[in-house]
């Protein structure tokens, strides 16, 4: 297929509202009556996928062609110069339509795709300046990989109609064992789906589709069903810090002493276990279930109730998806039982427990790695590291993920409160701030694990990881509040809300 900028928009025979004619999307397939003037938009109108579709009853649709047509190679097989003349002829018609046109166009650069798999074109037409009269306006670098990453792509990367922003997400993924990665960003560069996307490179890199022979339709399906399961609606615990404890999950398993003794096993567990720790988080801690008398707390007696919950969610939805169905019967079994203790060791209320045990080890000096054992126990400790490591980033970072958890303690002292219930600690807004919470974590939780993750492995992340705590703690420390607050507001004014993948 090639693709032909020139056509003209459509005229349509209905005003369209300026929500819709804001949107990036070619094709938007939907029932909802908004459209043709109706209620307010549902989330859906929200979208930038090029494609949507909206199945309640399928009873509207709406096409606007954004100055894209496809059109078949085959058809077009006559002398490149009659070509020529017959689009000059077109181009100086179309000039004027468009500048008629009440709807401003947007120019998709090279769009190769076929309905429902995104797939690879080859595109060879001479593009000259006559050809491309309107720019695009895309909010990233303008032609970034237009010609040479048409020509280069491959049907096994996930990809979306909007190039430019690909192109974007790819090279930021080039950086994700940085540990200045900015997964804000790359949320927003991947349409809200940093999870799915940022997993399944990591499958990639580390060949672990092929080697344990993973279905890729149903491994993007389960990572899909993942995402989805996370609650969107929660500040913090939601698929963007799941996303961003699987890139640090990857970044601790790439340290000298992991990367040289960690199994192929090892490394599917750890990435598995990062991206599904939080599953179907309620927004609320273990403290308040059991309060509250929820059939959560009843059915796990108490203990560890949130991360038995998220790993059976975890179990459910790989054998859902049957991402493991090709595994042996035992394999597969011994596989969910150290996944779910890789999320148990997550429990914050077993914190000193696991801290023990790791200062112990380091004090024997027996922590080694060629033995299964002690390399799960090193996995629990990667992973506990890597759900708490929002202190150990650089402060722009750190910040807002500082606040999107307080809200979410400060949402559940509300709630609370309303229910005449005695308020969980740090979640009253009128006794506690970012600040004071931040440090007290930062003293208590944090800095006695990282000190001694940097005994384990003293190599330069964890000085990095180190620097940046003790940074964050002074600046929370000496700061102003009111330059603090100032700061995060401009901060996150510029970062969207997490995307999701359906309406």
């Amino acid at each position: 297929m090639e693709v032909c900028y020139q056509l003209p928009v459509l005229p349509l025979d209905r005003p369209v509202p300026k929500h819709v004619l804001g949107r990036r999307g070619a094709i938007c397939l939907t029932s909802s009556p908004v459209l043709f003037g109706g209620p307010a938009p549902r989330q859906l109108s929200k979208r930038r996928g090029a494609i949507s579709y909206d199945s309640s009853d399928q009873t509207a649709l709406y096409i606007r062609m954004l100055d894209v047509q496809l059109r078949a190679q085959t058809s077009y097989t006559t002398d490149r110069q009659r070509r020529s003349e017959r689009d000059e002829r077109r181009v100086g018609h179309e000039r004027t339509q468009r500048r008629q046109h009440a709807h401003f166009c947007t120019d998709f650069r090279p769009l190769q795709w076929c309905f429902g798999v995104v797939c690879a074109a080859r595109t060879d037409a001479v593009r000259s300046e006559a050809e491309q009269p309107v720019r695009s306006v895309l909010s990233f670098q303008k032609n970034l990989h237009s010609s040479h990453y048409s020509r280069n792509h491959t049907h096994a990367t996930h990809h979306t109609l909007d190039q430019e922003y690909i192109g974007q997400a790819k090279c930021l993924l080039r950086k994700v064992g940085s540990w200045s990665f900015d997964i804000f960003l790359f949320d927003r560069l991947s349409n809200g789906k940093s999870l799915v996307d940022l997993t399944l490179h990591l499958f990639s890199d580390y060949g672990l589709i092929k080697l344990f022979r993973l279905d890729l339709l149903k491994l993007r399906q389960f990572l899909v069903m993942v995402h989805e399961a996370y609650r969107r609606q929660n500040p913090y615990h939601n698929a963007l810090h799941a996303a961003d404890v699987t890139q640090a999950m990857y970044c601790y398993m790439q340290e000298p002493q992991l990367s040289e003794s960690l199994t192929s096993c090892d490394i599917l567990l750890g990435l598995l276990a990062a991206a599904t720790h939080d599953l179907d988080h309620p927004g609320v801690n273990q403290t308040f279930l059991i309060k509250t008398n929820h059939y959560l707390a009843s059915l796990y007696q108490n203990t560890s109730v949130l991360e038995n919950h998220h790993w059976k969610c975890a179990v459910s939805l790989l054998r859902e998806s049957g991402l493991l169905s090709h595994f042996p019967s035992e394999d597969r079994q011994n596989l969910e039982e150290r996944l779910g203790s890789l999320i148990l060791a997550t429990d914050i209320s077993r914190q000193n427990e696991y801290l023990s045990q790791f200062r112990a080890h380091l004090d024997r000096a027996d922590l080694h790695l060629n033995n299964s054992q002690n390399r799960h126990f090193i996995l629990q400790m990667a992973l506990k590291c890597a759900d708490i490591c929002n202190p150990c980033r650089p402060w722009h970072i750190s910040k807002l993920w500082s606040h999107k958890v307080t809200d979410e303690f400060f949402s559940q002292g509300d709630i609370e409160k309303r229910q005449n219930l005695d308020v969980s600690i740090l979640c009253d807004r009128n006794a506690n701030t970012v600040a004071k919470i931040q440090i007290g974590f930062i003293s208590f939780v944090v800095e006695p694990l990282f000190l001694e993750w940097a005994r384990f492995s003293d190599t330069p992340l964890s000085q990095i990881m180190l620097g940046h705590m003790t940074s964050n703690k002074y600046k929370w420390t000496h700061l102003p509040q009111e330059d603090l607050r100032e700061s995060t507001q401009s901060t996150s004014s510029k970062t969207l809300p997490q995307g999701g993948l359906g309406p």
